[in-house]
């Protein structure tokens, strides 16, 4: 059965094999061989949520392997990420494309050590607040083996992208991110 009208499906879950190809029609300058995509639903506005993504400083508290962003200019930030085996992976990333309250596009710039770029899409969900659909597309390091190895040490981005996107949906909606551990300032706190 052949199709007559574009797949409409998220670009990871779609039927077609083109999905990395078509995805250079939402990501300008798109880089990136492997694509991950997953969606959240965050009961608040699509202004809120924008605006805390578009301040990527703020990141940071919700990816757990992201060491720090920082903001070089209104459209540019430089990335510092652990990488499996105790390593950090860096790169400067450029906006591409954003419409406010909609949807935020990224390419990494020349010399990236993880060629990537993405798109994080706002749509509203009525009641239900927002739908968050974070869609990535990268080169592993190491090609085959990196993604394997990084698989193993969960730092995969699909893995990660997963993890996120539930740590942001806690923060937004709850003020804090749940976790199993107590941090050392927890515990500090405690027996103060």
């Amino acid at each position: 059965m052949s199709h007559t009208h574009p797949d409409d499906a998220p670009l990871t879950a779609s039927k077609d094999s083109d999905a990395v190809e078509r995805a250079g029609v939402l990501f300008p300058d798109a880089q990136g061989d492997s694509i991950v995509g997953r969606a959240v639903t965050i009961n608040r506005p699509a202004a809120e949520l924008f605006a805390f993504w578009r301040d990527f400083s703020n990141l940071a508290r919700v990816m757990e392997n992201v060491e720090r962003i920082d903001t070089l200019d209104a459209t540019r930030s430089h990335w510092v990420v652990k990488a499996p085996g105790g390593h950090t992976v860096e790169w400067n990333a450029r906006v591409t494309d954003e419409a406010q309250d909609r949807f935020i596009a990224w390419t990494a710039e020349e010399g990236a050590d993880i060629a990537n770029s993405g798109r994080v899409d706002f749509r509203d969900a009525g009641a239900r607040g927002t739908v968050v659909t974070a869609t990535i597309l990268y080169d592993p390091p190491a090609g085959l083996i990196g993604k394997v190895i990084a698989k193993m040490f969960q730092r995969e981005p699909a893995i990660q992208a997963r993890r996120d996107l539930r740590r942001f949906k806690q923060l937004m909606e709850t003020g804090e991110i749940a976790t199993s551990a107590r941090t050392v300032a927890e515990h500090e706190e405690e027996l103060g």
